[in-house]
């Protein structure tokens, strides 16, 4: 899969230097003269369109213009301004606007490739991964493309959460859910090299071994849940989380439709993951036997029973977290 760039300069040269170089570097190019040529070239096709290089002076609609009108045709676009100079006001417009960033001309071309590498990793993952994953990305963006992965992926719950929302008002739950769960949760997720994936209601799910490969993803996983169980406790005793942990191959990649892409994982052990997570009780954390047998012993789990899926041929069995070695 290539991404997709438009570049949009009134200048003839300019766009064939630009498509040189992004081609070289393996992007799939497009080029519009002006600002409405681009925005019909959006309109009657938007998904081929990953990332807009916009000039920010043209005749007709200027860039900053151009930039708006593409963030209400297609919101999930990278945008980036090129320009010879600028001034504060035009960079806070720009800013305004949604713009991920700024290529000042004349430009080398190693440092225009890197640019439109961070602008668009920073824009799809920044918030979602370690500082770490991120550099790693920039380097090797060919991380994100679809591919088969060994990895472990974590599901995290609150226990109770329908009864609890129904008890308290919008204000004090969403506080509740921001302050005492996803803010201190994501933070424990991502220093154990996890990356977020998404939120489902009260569930975190989180993905450990992508988009960048670790060997030690199994363990970084059941180690990130076991603090995040004790640092629910110190947070706030009233809220049970229960987490379910899964490892195995399954497809990683981007995928969604136009309006909406993510970076996530499919496959049964995301299934598995999900499931035994709903088996979990408060403080729990249930791990299926790939997890258990890639940790080598190192952490203290129990048999706890077994579990069937429809699309495997025999039961799944399952192990529970031994908190200081007891039941």
């Amino acid at each position: 899969m290539e991404l997709g760039v438009l570049v949009i300069d009134d200048e003839d040269g300019i766009r064939r230097s630009l498509t040189r170089i992004l081609r070289e570097d393996g992007y799939s190019v497009s080029v519009a003269s002006n600002g409405e040529e681009a925005l019909s070239l959006i309109r009657n096709n938007p998904s081929s369109c990953d990332i807009v290089i916009c000039d920010l002076l043209m005749p007709g609609i200027d860039g900053i213009t151009t930039v708006e009108e593409i963030n209400r045709l297609h919101r999930e676009v990278t945008k980036i301004i090129l320009t010879g100079y600028g001034t504060l006001e035009s960079s806070i417009k720009a800013i305004e606007a949604g713009v991920d960033g700024f290529i000042t001309k004349p430009f080398e071309n190693r440092e225009l490739k890197w640019k439109v590498r961070e602008c668009y990793l920073k824009r799809k993952m920044k918030q979602f991964i370690s500082d770490d994953i991120y550099n790693e990305l920039l380097k090797e963006p060919d991380h994100l493309l679809p591919r088969l992965s060994y990895i472990t992926i974590l599901f995290s719950d609150i226990r109770g959460f329908t009864q609890l929302s129904s008890q308290v008002s919008p204000d004090e739950l969403a506080s509740l859910l921001n302050n005492d769960y996803f803010h201190p949760m994501c933070d424990i997720i991502i220093n154990h090299k996890g990356m977020i994936d998404k939120y489902i209601g009260d569930s975190i799910m989180a993905l450990f071994g992508a988009p960048v490969e670790d060997e030690s993803h199994a363990e970084n996983a059941v180690k990130c849940a076991i603090e995040m169980v004790k640092r629910m406790e110190t947070i706030n005793g009233s809220l049970g989380m229960g987490i379910g942990i899964s490892t195995g191959r399954v497809i990683t990649g981007i995928f969604g439709s136009e309006s909406k892409k993510e970076y996530t994982a499919l496959g049964m052990p995301v299934n598995v993951a999900a499931r035994l997570q709903k088996l979990a009780g408060p403080g729990d954390i249930i791990i299926s036997d790939m997890t258990r047998s890639s940790l080598n012993g190192s952490i203290p789990f129990q048999r706890w029973g077994t579990t069937t899926f429809a699309a495997l041929t025999g039961p799944t069995t399952y192990f529970k977290w031994m908190r200081d070695g007891q039941n």
